[in-house]
């Protein structure tokens, strides 16, 4: 049995009912259907949160002010009939944010988790988590968390860090929001728990990767976690179908099916809630598959003025350039 979590993320009794929300609620007067993915833009007063719909924007307040976060959409403390829209903002002239603003911690990654990238990993050199023939493909979840101080959003720069790595790499992923917590989730009741899905760019310095036996030092320095362009409700995405792409500079490098994930997205949130609440708000970037740098001889790390586009539909593309 698993165990729902209040707005404070914590069970009673095992029982406490879930405050997850309802995307499907939130509609646009006089549009044909709901309100299905969710951006932030940069307005003139700073950051609020937009439904995005046919190339455009249309920002989203409650009670005559502005929704500055995605959180409280997320966790449905927001009463839909509250919700009015503001006039649309053309998609390509919006300065788009990363579509969640905070983070109840930091965000939960997953490593080797596509066959093909963890034998590709595993036989780089730079793979400290395994090197003999039984740590090939893992048998369980390896679990790992970026600082949410390094997410970023669309058209941001990524930061080189030159003085700290020369062997900057890219990882194109899908990543899940929570919007349901609990504890203990059951693997059959586990996608209840999602909110919706956006993509995940789980920037790493291979060398400091390597250098430091362990992935939080070479992972999680500020600017490593673009995400973004929007967050899709759950029913808009179809795993079974939805594919992973990444493009440097143009040339496609990653290609996959979200089907051929080593441990599906509800194996994953089963394994995390094993005796560790999972919250509304948390992020969970499901891996990334074959085609990054290090997979290439020699390997082909990014260098400044790199463009990196990351794709999963209907999500949309994801783009940074290294600085």
């Amino acid at each position: 049995m698993s165990a729902d979590v209040g707005d404070d993320g914590r069970g009673r009794n095992g029982q406490c009912r879930g405050t997850g929300s309802d995307a499907r609620q939130f509609r646009l007067a006089g549009a044909e259907g709901p309100m299905t993915a969710w951006c932030r833009i940069l307005g003139e007063a700073g950051p609020v949160v937009a439904a995005r719909r046919n190339g455009e924007l249309w920002p989203v307040r409650s009670a005559g002010q502005p929704v500055t976060d995605l959180h409280p959409i997320v966790r449905g403390e927001l009463d839909p009939a509250s919700l009015t829209f503001g006039e649309p903002v053309a998609l390509i002239d919006a300065h788009l944010l990363a579509p969640i603003g905070s983070f109840p911690r930091n965000i939960f990654c997953i490593g080797k988790n596509y066959r093909e990238h963890a034998l590709e990993f595993t036989t780089s050199g730079f793979d400290s988590s395994g090197t003999a023939a039984q740590d090939l493909i893992p048998t369980a979840p390896i679990v790992f968390s970026k600082p949410f101080t390094s997410v970023i959003g669309p058209g941001d720069l990524i930061d080189p860090h030159p003085h700290l790595t020369s062997m900057l790499d890219y990882e194109a992923e899908l990543a899940v929001v929570i919007g349901r917590g609990g504890r203990d989730i059951a693997l059959a009741d586990a996608l209840d728990h999602v909110f919706g899905y956006t993509i995940g760019n789980d920037v790493t310095a291979r060398d400091r990767q390597r250098h430091h036996r362990q992935w939080l030092l070479g992972k999680g320095m500020d600017t490593f976690c673009p995400m973004g362009p929007a967050v899709v409700t759950a029913e808009e995405i179809d795993l079974a179908n939805a594919v992973v792409e990444c493009r440097v500079n143009g040339e496609l490098r990653q290609k996959a099916s979200v089907a051929d994930l080593i441990f599906d997205v509800p194996t994953l949130i089963r394994d995390l809630s094993a005796g560790m609440t999972l919250v509304p708000g948390d992020v969970i970037a499901t891996g990334t598959p074959a085609g990054v740098g290090i997979g290439f001889d020699p390997p082909r790390f990014l260098k400044p003025g790199d463009e990196v586009a990351a794709t999963i539909e209907p999500i949309g593309t994801l783009t940074n350039r290294i600085g």
